[in-house]
């Protein structure tokens, strides 16, 4: 089982500031919210914030900021969003073409930082319900995989979900279900148990997106709406550019899972 040094949310950030933590941030610092990241030239972020409110699924909003600043305010105050995450993923017209430890050499004024809800989110609940989360414990990975689901358009921004999924027994999935509800920000309850043709999913051992994890004979797969479903409508909308986190490497927030339940 892949052990963690406890690090507090702080900490995280201030390793990722420095290029002393670079890796996927499932499992560090439990109970805090991780947080995906879209960040967008004003031009876009109107017809984006009008995606998110029709897609909230994959989509939460937990804040956005205002056009050049990268100073987070509500959920991590004072925390930069240049700079404490601890990978980037860079697109340039829906291409992607790096991605760096930090974005300050290409941050500019016009830019709308959108911080969105992430399954990280749920994982302290499902862990302290005694869940196994085996991406934790093999690979640090969730898998994410693109489906056949589309979203609802909006502007320029369309294009179909992303999932991930976790492995459990019938009887755990239902309680996973059951728990995942109450947290709206880590996306909800599961969209879809069980057969992955149903979303249009060929291959499990084959995740578009994070590393495989294993699954046992007498368990079922069971998928959330992800947060890397905004990158599928950026491959779409071709903007300029856009910054997100390279999947899986989240802004670790200082809010707490549980302020977050509903």
């Amino acid at each position: 089982m892949t052990k963690f040094e406890p690090l507090s949310p702080k900490t995280i950030r201030s390793r990722c500031r420095n290029g002393t933590f670079s890796g996927p941030t499932s499992g560090h610092a439990p109970g805090a919210v991780q947080a995906n990241v879209v960040i967008l030239p004003v031009t876009y972020a109107k017809d984006f914030e009008t995606f998110c409110k029709l897609n909230t699924k994959p989509c939460p909003i937990l804040e956005i900021l205002s056009a050049g600043d990268f100073h987070i305010k509500v959920i991590a105050p004072n925390a930069d969003v240049r700079t404490d995450l601890p990978r980037y993923s860079v697109f340039r017209n829906g291409e992607l073409v790096d991605q760096p430890l930090n974005v300050l050499d290409i941050w500019e004024d016009n830019l709308v930082t959108f911080l969105l809800g992430c399954s990280f989110i749920a994982e302290e609940a499902l862990l302290s319900n005694g869940l196994v989360l085996p991406h934790i414990t093999e690979t640090g990975f969730v898998p994410m995989y693109r489906t056949n689901v589309p979203c609802k358009p909006a502007g320029i921004f369309k294009g179909n979900l992303v999932v991930s999924m976790r492995p459990f027994i019938m009887k755990d999935a239902q309680l996973a279900a059951e728990i995942t509800q109450h947290y709206p920000m880590a996306h909800g309850a599961p969209l879809h148990i069980g057969d992955p043709s149903f979303l249009g999913i060929k291959d499990l051992d084959r995740p578009d997106f994070g590393e495989p994890v294993t699954m046992k004979e007498e368990q079922v797969p069971v998928f959330w709406a992800c947060g890397v479903t905004p990158q599928n409508a950026l491959a779409s909308a071709r903007p300029s550019l856009a910054i997100t986190h390279a999947p899986g490497h989240m802004f670790v927030a200082d809010i707490t899972s549980e302020s977050t339940r509903v």
